[in-house]
């Protein structure tokens, strides 16, 4: 065996999981992702935010929390321990990524770069318990999750076609509407953060520093987003009826229109019902979930062929039985 082969390289040299396998691996990181959101808001929703009131120890003295910490350390240390799940779901993808034949560097590039926003995010997560919940660094926190889970999709898409050149299936008109959707999504999940920064629930039952923004106003703000967001996919959906667009294309548009409708009802529910927790946290499964809808809309708006290759290229110590056994 060649001592330059690193632990990945070796791994693929005797597990070749199936195109299958990589496309589930992917799919896993999705999922934890949105489990990661959800037991983030209900650690807010629990007041649990600094239930470990330190980092990266759950306490001055203690790496987990102590009895005396009661329900809400319980709460905010298994939502640390979930970081963890959510690392072994990607080094998996990682690896199922390198041990496919033939590999694919940009699945791999993808898998590490979640490793990377995951680190990177645990970080600024210990920084939020530091300053106290500050709700803008707590927004900063959800917001990174947000492109977390945009890698995540973009790799669980990628992982079911090739590397060969983009093929747009639609118009640039078509593109720029379907961009300009995602954009306004997007403008729509910062001004819901600013919402729960500014709303009350700040996290934990001790008096926490808030946006000072009259969250009513900004609410409002949110709901005419969310009523330009609906009217945009409903254009998008009726152009691309027009245009004769693949039917992927169409249900998608029609995949996340039904998540945006469902995430209103749920949004309307939850203001006039004075924001009651388990509400609360639905909306958040939502955003993502609306989040995820779009991203997958833009993703059907082209495809990319397998490329032709040769044979998968054979391991030194390979050629070195073979050149043995002809000799």
């Amino acid at each position: 065996m060649p001592k330059s082969w690193n632990p990945l390289a070796l791994i693929a040299h005797r597990w070749q999981p199936s195109a299958k396998v990589v496309e589930w691996t992917a799919l896993a990181t999705v999922v934890m992702a949105v489990v990661i959101v959800v037991t983030g808001g209900a650690v807010r929703l629990t007041e649990s935010g600094l239930g470990c009131p330190t980092w990266p120890r759950c306490t001055e003295e203690s790496l987990t929390p102590t009895g005396e910490m009661g329900l809400h350390g319980a709460i905010e240390f298994g939502n640390r321990m979930l970081t963890y799940v959510l690392c072994a779901c990607v080094g998996l993808a990682i690896i199922a990524a390198r041990s496919r034949s033939p590999w694919r560097r940009s699945l791999s590039r993808l898998g590490w770069v979640q490793f990377w926003v995951i680190a990177s995010n645990g970080v600024l997560g210990g920084i939020t318990v530091l300053t106290g919940l500050n709700p803008y660094v707590v927004a900063a926190h959800f917001l990174v999750t947000s492109v977390l889970l945009t890698v995540a999709v973009v790799m669980w898409k990628r992982s079911t076609e090739g590397d060969g050149p983009v093929r747009w299936l639609v118009d640039p008109p078509v593109r720029q509407l379907a961009w300009g959707l995602a954009a306004v999504i997007g403008a729509l999940l910062v001004v819901g953060t600013v919402v729960t920064g500014a709303g009350p629930h700040a996290g934990d039952a001790n008096e926490v520093h808030r946006i000072a923004l009259d969250w009513e106003r900004v609410t409002q703000l949110h709901v005419d987003l969310a009523f330009l967001v609906l009217g945009l996919t409903v254009a998008l959906l009726f152009t691309l009826r027009a245009v004769r667009a693949p039917a992927d294309c169409r249900a998608r548009v029609r995949d996340l229109l039904v998540v945006l409708l469902a995430q209103g009802v749920v949004g309307f529910v939850q203001y006039f019902t004075h924001l009651p927790e388990v509400l609360v946290g639905s909306h958040m499964l939502g955003s993502a979930l609306v989040w995820i809808a779009v991203l997958r809309v833009l993703l059907s708006l082209r495809e990319r062929p397998v490329t032709a290759v040769g044979p998968a290229p054979v391991a030194p110590d390979r050629e070195q039985e073979k050149v043995a056994t002809a000799v």
